[in-house]
């Protein structure tokens, strides 16, 4: 049975608990979030909740974690599904003729060519464990917090692993909110820009972390570019869904041709009901204002998701990490910078 059914079948006052501390952490993280500053320094929900999350849980969860551990877990695993499964609302498939073909085929090259590099320098170079690198590469390369999340059931990674890679989207995706900004301005006053606003807004939404963090650093530069930024994330973000089911594949070839086995796939289904629904909010069959409360839904049940996480990663854990994931970070923050651009350019050329 997996982890939804099992979650599922457990009786609601087990649960309850758990889910109300849960909630209790992501409803302060969501208010917090709508405060101007926070906003202003592109400072989502989901980190807020993780961060206060963390802080709870390495004071005074451990008195409260006997009833609440149930619930928590709960969050964690099951709520995190259906809050992917509904991030689709936020998308439509409109949004790809938006962005263009070169748009698309830029977010490709820019994701895979991340998560490859992350996978390859995180495990081979630095001689991190397998699951951090590629949970490390999912947040680089797709939408940050989310994305690692969401690629957790997949490599089956532990909570501090989970903890350690959102760590590093809030450090490196906060500096390129602020970084490229002062590139755009200082690349137009020196006379070496190669891109214009709109063009620059592409780059931004295929390199920088976050979705917040992409409004912000698009919006800093003019209305045009935040356009073109938040469009072109929506279109990574869309990615996600292969990405995970192509990583299950990989990853079950991989590991059972070491063991001479049969190949065997972790089928992440919420992968599918995140498709499913892009395709059905294409169809715009629902009321706008219906779409924008499940939205605000979801942020719940992904916040909640995080402060779960939060709940149960303990700083000492954190600490045995090292510097290595976020020395990888740093790595792929370069690549995402340079490379990126690079890959915008060229694909503008020949298309």
């Amino acid at each position: 049975m997996n982890t939804a059914l099992q979650g599922l079948t457990r009786p609601l006052p087990k649960l309850l608990p758990g889910l109300m501390l849960s909630a209790a952490v992501a409803g302060l993280s969501i208010w917090l979030g709508t405060l101007p500053w926070m906003q202003a320094h592109g400072i989502s929900a989901l980190t807020l909740a993780i961060v206060i999350g963390i802080a709870i849980g390495n004071t005074a969860y451990g008195t409260l974690a006997p009833r609440a551990a149930a619930g928590v877990g709960f969050s964690k695993a099951t709520l995190l599904r259906a809050g992917i499964i509904l991030y689709g609302l936020r998308l439509t498939l409109q949004d790809i003729g938006q962005v263009g073909v070169s748009g698309v085929v830029i977010d490709a090259l820019v994701l895979s060519s991340t998560f490859a590099l992350a996978w390859w320098l995180g495990t081979r170079v630095l001689g991190l464990d397998r699951n951090s690198a590629l949970l490390i590469g999912a947040g680089s390369s797709i939408c940050g917090a989310a994305a690692v999340m969401a690629t957790e059931p997949v490599v089956k990674g532990r909570a501090e692993q989970v903890a350690v890679a959102v760590a590093t989207v809030v450090v490196f995706g906060t500096l390129a909110m602020f970084l490229y900004p002062l590139l755009y301005q200082w690349g137009v006053s020196a006379g070496w820009m190669p891109l214009d606003e709109t063009a620059f807004g592409v780059f931004t939404g295929s390199t920088v972390h976050e979705v917040a963090q992409v409004v912000a650093a698009g919006r800093a530069v003019s209305a045009p570019a935040a356009d073109a930024a938040v469009i072109t994330k929506m279109v990574r973000v869309m990615m996600l869904a292969p990405f995970l089911v192509g990583l299950s594949m990989l990853l079950a070839r991989g590991g059972n041709a070491a063991k001479g086995e049969r190949s065997t796939i972790t089928i992440p289904w919420f992968a599918f009901g995140f498709i499913a629904m892009v395709a059905f909010n294409s169809l715009q069959l629902l009321p706008t204002q219906v779409v924008a409360l499940l939205v605000e839904l979801d942020t719940v049940l992904l916040a909640m998701a995080m402060a779960a996480l939060g709940l149960t990663t303990h700083v000492s854990a954190l600490r045995q990490a090292g510097a290595k994931p976020m020395l990888l970070a740093l790595l792929l923050f370069i690549w995402l910078l340079g490379g990126g651009m690079v890959i915008n350019l060229a694909v503008r050329a020949v298309l």
